[in-house]
């Protein structure tokens, strides 16, 4: 999970939006600070212009081994094609009958269900810790939509309050966003739910002014004794 902030990525200017949800998949690219290794792995995965290189590479192997193959390669582009469309529409994504066997429907249901609970909790209690008493919270994880690869999954909080925008996070409030996912409710799990329902955005919305006084007590009993 990839937690979006201006704190946490390197060109917080992707960021910007002026519409909600705000898309990251296929539209920007995230240079996250403190990323691990494999995190960075499974970025340039998702960018497909590496990943044409990589189907492609076998039609390249002749032309390094001998200049006179360069030109029946260079002369088969519907073979290039070919390999490039059942690598991203047959091996990467699944077809309906393949989704279909990943869960039953209530099944997903249940797991998108259980992840907006989850995802309303973890609001509220972001809500209360800074006191925000109006305007709406929105809590938006999108994950790629592609299968049999681990899920790349990206997490933010936005609110149109004054005006559409992904709301910065602290380092407590980041912690507060890791609860939402843990052993019975995983990020692998989101990901074969939405791959069941072709969705691959959930956009959890809470209105500030419904958070209840109890909340805003207890996150301040939280801060008073972290500071004591």
């Amino acid at each position: 999970m990839i937690i979006l902030s201006p704190q946490t990525v390197a060109n917080a200017g992707a960021l910007e939006t002026r519409s909600l949800p705000k898309k990251i998949i296929g539209r920007v690219q995230i240079l996250p600070r403190n990323a691990s290794l494999g995190t960075w792995l499974r970025l340039l995965f998702e960018m497909q212009f590496l990943r044409y290189c990589a189907a492609l590479f076998p039609f390249l192997v002749p032309i390094l081994i001998s200049r006179d193959l360069a030109l029946p390669v260079m002369q088969a582009p519907l073979a290039m094609i070919l390999v490039i469309g059942v690598i991203e529409l047959k091996v990467l994504r699944l077809p309906d009958s393949a989704r279909a066997r990943l869960m039953p429907e209530e099944e997903a249901d249940r797991i998108l269900d259980a992840f907006a609970f989850r995802a309303k909790s973890l609001l509220r209690r972001i809500a209360a810790r800074r006191g925000i008493a109006e305007g709406d919270l929105r809590l938006v994880a999108e994950q790629s939509e592609m299968a049999r690869v681990a899920p790349l999954t990206f997490v933010s909080v936005q609110s149109a309050t004054p005006s559409p925008h992904i709301v910065p996070l602290d380092a407590e409030d980041r912690t507060i966003l890791d609860d939402l996912f843990d052993d019975t409710l995983t990020e692998r799990d989101l990901h074969r739910a939405q791959l069941r329902k072709e969705q691959h955005i959930q956009d959890v919305r809470i209105e500030a002014t419904g958070v209840s006084a109890h909340a805003r007590l207890s996150a301040w009993m939280d801060a008073q004794a972290a500071e004591a």
